[in-house]
């Protein structure tokens, strides 16, 4: 979910994990893995397979989003959601934000980081090392190649 991608979930209350892999577009491995990390991902029934309520597949798109698109470890999608939650629960308690609102907060900055991170990397194209750009070290390089094919004119012409 890069901004782009938009994903629709069925109305359902719950979905099975093979649901849930197919909603999200990852593979089973990749949902056992996030549900060690993340505790309260879904809920056990007796014969031992996750059920996902509506709101852990929304969450499970939003760690797909951390992890695949922002670069994040699951440590940090962790710590992400949890600050998350944080800032959504003290707008509830000020009566400033709600839960739709924040949401398309949320899909804005995740827009914007996106932009962002875009025009990082461009400038990061042009950029060399030492900070100059690459057209500043080409103009340079053909200098110096100009003085060098002079300094041997020179020297063969005095001979």
């Amino acid at each position: 979910m890069d901004g782009s991608e938009s994903i629709k979930i069925p109305r359902r209350p719950s979905f099975r994990s093979s649901e849930v892999c197919q909603i999200v577009g990852i593979k089973p491995y990749v949902l056992r893995s996030w549900e060690q990390e993340f505790a309260d991902l879904g809920k056990a029934k007796g014969s031992g397979s996750r059920v996902y309520r509506r709101s852990d597949v929304d969450r499970v798109l939003r760690i797909k989003q951390l992890t695949f698109h922002e670069g994040l470890t699951l440590a940090g999608a962790r710590r992400r959601l949890e600050e998350e939650q944080v800032l959504l629960n003290e707008g509830e308690e000020n009566g400033a934000v709600s839960a739709k609102s924040a949401s398309a907060l949320q899909k804005q900055l995740t827009e914007i980081e996106t932009g962002l991170r875009s025009i990082l990397e461009m400038l990061g194209k042009d950029v060399g090392s030492s900070g100059r750009s690459m057209s500043t070290k080409r103009s340079r390089q053909k200098t110096t190649s100009r003085r060098m094919a002079k300094k041997v004119k020179r020297t063969r012409t005095r001979r």
